[in-house]
């Protein structure tokens, strides 16, 4: 049987709502099904928050990447609050997302492929179904758009208004991040000039100046050359996508829309969506919405995950196998990841799938600190990310990107860094209510990190000319 029929086959019995026929993991129970089906249903009339041609456009760029041809850099929150809807907190993580991109484009003598943690991030799994607190337990919280971080029984009530709540954060966020990307506020000059502040600023200049000279001699030279803002677009504005966990199932098929131009269904939430680590049951709710919408999909690979379940995944998730459809993002942690990822990777190139492979250095890496609060070392996160670059050049295979959460404020939530922080710099401005986000500096200095990674692993150019 072809991939196409096989494909063919696998559709015939989707549908939007064919997920509730499946056991799910991860679901908030809302006291009121009345209430909740008549937000379904409202959010059902909304329009479309982002569309299918720009879904097909982020599909074809995650094909160059899973290729080599690119390099994703996904990255924001951890879980946006309700609370932080400011434009001057959009405006910081896209502009550290943008400072990272051009590094590692110099880098990694690739154009990067910008992936927003935002406009949508806000529902969270957690490892428990309640929280305990002095002897008082109530639900966990799940992301602002279940229920409240509050630790109150009120607060703690799943509530579906806070889904229309979310998709209008949502619109507010897109209409705000495309007018940065297209209106000037991307141009690579000045995204240049914030990250020339960087190096001035940084304990660790020295280490980051050769490179950030070497960008700006391209920058002069291509001016030179008469490649400028003016003259050339892609130097004033740039792409950029969003993506979050398809955590939160009614929600997702609420905005699920059929495209008119190809009568194919797309998950109009984000442009990008992925499975996590906790929802990929084979059989389970989130896998079967997934497969049946055409939006580029990831999926969270753990440790635990075996190869036949993988490629069972893969078959169910991509039987096309679609170059862009399917990313794999691994999450091993830095000292499981040079035995657990090897052989998933092997897998998937033995048999031939078309699959982009990113490296959460994040979820892996988390810690306890301060008795209730997590954390994460800089040196677990950038370890892990080494390590997914040698599993990849052991394997002869591609390293598509990464996937961090970060943020452009100044926050104390990850120690070390080229500032040194400490357990007890972390009460500070420690201010997430999930997992802990690497801060702006502690961002760039990852992507400067890696972009020196990326350039010492780039095949040398030819200069053997002659001899041919």
């Amino acid at each position: 049987m072809s991939a196409e029929t096989k494909a063919g086959a696998a559709m015939a019995a989707w549908s939007p709502d064919s997920w509730r026929t499946r056991p799910i993991a991860q679901a908030p129970v809302y006291p009121d099904a009345e209430r909740l089906q008549a937000m379904e249903a409202r959010l059902h009339r909304f329009p479309p928050l982002v569309f299918a041609g720009e879904a097909r456009r982020l599909k074809k760029s995650l094909a160059m990447a899973a290729q080599g041809q690119a390099f994703v850099l996904q990255g924001g929150d951890c879980a946006e609050s309700f609370g932080d809807f400011t434009a001057n907190v959009i405006r910081d993580t896209f502009r550290v997302l943008l400072q990272m991109a051009v590094v590692l484009t110099f880098g990694g003598a690739l154009p990067v492929v910008k992936l927003g943690r935002m406009a949508g991030q806000f529902a969270k799994p957690r490892s428990s179904d309640v929280e305990t607190i002095d002897g008082v337990s109530l639900p966990s919280y799940r992301g602002d758009i279940v229920n409240g971080p509050e630790f109150s029984a009120e607060a703690r009530i799943p509530d579906p208004a806070r889904m229309e709540f979310g998709y209008f954060q949502s619109a507010g966020t897109l209409n705000l991040l495309r007018a940065f990307a297209s209106g000037g506020y991307a141009d690579l000059h000045q995204v240049h000039r914030w990250n020339l502040d960087f190096v001035r600023r940084s304990p660790l200049a020295e280490r980051y100046r050769d490179l950030s000279s070497r960008i700006d001699e391209t920058l002069r030279f291509m001016a030179a050359c008469g490649m400028t803002s003016q003259s050339t677009p892609q130097i004033h504005e740039t792409e950029f996508y969003t993506s979050h966990e398809a955590l939160l199932l009614p929600y997702e098929q609420a905005l699920t829309r059929i495209d008119s131009t190809t009568g194919d269904y797309y998950a109009c939430s984000a442009h990008f969506m992925w499975i996590g680590d906790r929802t990929r049951q084979l059989d389970g709710a989130h896998v079967e919405f997934m497969r049946g919408v055409q939006n580029p999909i990831g999926m969270k690979v753990g440790p635990s995950l075996g190869e036949d379940e993988l490629l069972a995944l893969i078959d169910r998730l991509d039987p096309a196998n679609e170059p862009g459809r399917l990313t794999l993002i691994s999450r091993m942690g830095a000292e499981q990841i040079a035995a657990k990822l090897p052989r998933l990777v092997r897998a998937t190139r033995r048999e031939g799938r078309n699959v982009a492979w990113l490296c959460d250095p994040m979820h892996g890496n988390t810690i306890p600190a301060l008795g209730r609060v997590k954390t994460r070392r800089f040196d677990a996160i950038l370890a892990e990310v080494r390590g997914f670059f040698d599993v990849h050049q052991a394997e002869g295979t591609v390293p598509g990107g990464v996937h961090v959460e970060m943020t452009g404020q100044d926050v104390t939530e990850c120690i070390g860094g080229a500032r040194q922080l400490t357990e007890a710099d972390l009460s500070a401005r420690y201010e997430t209510f999930c997992d802990p986000r690497l801060n702006a500096e502690q961002a760039l200095e990852l992507a400067f990190l890696i972009a020196a990674e990326l350039k010492s692993r780039r095949a040398p150019a030819r200069t053997d000319v002659a001899a041919e």
